[in-house]
């Protein structure tokens, strides 16, 4: 059978179409990997390369053993990623499902912090709706969510932190006017959602339905840049995450923000992740430097303290 390192050979060759930079990306001697190359072809009786002084011309047949070659050596990686984080620490690639309306937000603050405490970590991000994440983490789409809680799931969970959610007044708007808003203040008000599958447009029809606000189900947003730009325009205000108020409306002159009551609304967020009798990634370690970074963005009260794990 070719053994992995002259398939790597090969599809350096046929990448490079020269022996001496192909030998140079994979760091061995041109004649080392000539040689293997001679082997590999001798091993399964065919010509794979056509040589020649002046270049390299990869074969008809060449070409297919080359997309299976690669193929096979990404697999190979995966299986080194994804068995790279055993022991202490967590390293290797780790696949993190979470919403357009804190991934865009969160992971900036994060990373930077994530990549220095675990720099042999491959953070895999992609973004779902809240209502397909846990879904997707029991089928082992992703390793670990972050999402908004409570979540019905059979697995690991850990509070990082509560978000403040922030009402966003265009400044053209009658309640830009006031120094403090409360939820009754808002009867009769147009009030725009984020469309369904988002935990946040539960939130605002909560709200909508407990101060009599005028909910637009005709204008809902896809983004929350898209539901700002909505409100710029005049259709109408809407509640806003506090990682995004932070990032982005808080540095848009066009609105102002207000807390809802004493109080104030927030959501929770929340790491989960499967369970298993041998974990191989300490997922607990990741939640406290999440929850440690947030702690300097929304201060101490807003971040829980411990990990709590559910049965």
């Amino acid at each position: 059978m070719p053994t992995l390192r002259q398939l790597e050979y090969l599809v350096a060759v046929a990448d490079n179409r020269h022996f001496g930079r192909a030998a140079e990306r994979v760091n061995v001697t041109q004649p080392t990997l000539s040689e293997q190359l001679r082997t590999l072809e001798q091993r399964l009786g065919v010509e794979l390369v056509e040589r020649s002084r002046s270049n390299v011309v990869v074969t008809p047949l060449g070409f297919e053993v080359v997309e299976i070659a690669r193929r096979m050596l990404q697999d190979a990686q995966r299986i080194v990623d994804i068995t790279g984080n055993v022991g202490s620490g967590i390293a290797g690639v780790v696949r993190l499902g979470l919403p357009p309306t804190i991934g865009p937000y969160l992971l900036p603050r994060v990373d930077p912090t994530l990549h220095a405490t675990y720099p042999k970590l491959k953070l895999y991000a992609r973004e779902e709706l809240p209502h397909a994440l846990p879904r997707e983490l029991a089928e082992g789409i992703h390793d670990v969510i972050i999402a908004p809680l409570p979540v019905n799931q059979n697995a690991k969970e850990a509070v990082l932190f509560e978000e403040p959610l922030y009402l966003a007044v265009p400044i053209d708007h009658e309640l830009a006017n006031r120094s403090s808003i409360k939820a009754a203040d808002l009867e009769g008000v147009d009030l725009l959602a984020l469309g369904p599958g988002h935990q946040l447009r539960e939130l605002v029809v909560n709200l909508a339905a407990e101060c009599g606000a005028n909910l637009r189900y005709d204008y809902e947003g896809t983004s929350l840049d898209t539901l700002r730009e909505m409100m710029a325009t005049g259709l109408g205000v809407s509640l806003m995450p506090g990682l995004y108020v932070r990032s982005v409306v808080s540095k848009d002159p066009r609105f102002k923000t207000f807390d809802i009551g004493s109080r104030g609304l927030s959501r929770t967020i929340g790491m989960l992740w499967r369970k298993s009798k041998n974990p191989q990634h300490n997922f607990d370690n990741l939640a406290v430097l999440i929850r440690n970074i947030v702690k300097d963005e929304f201060g101490p009260s807003r971040v829980k303290t411990r990990a709590e794990s559910v049965a």
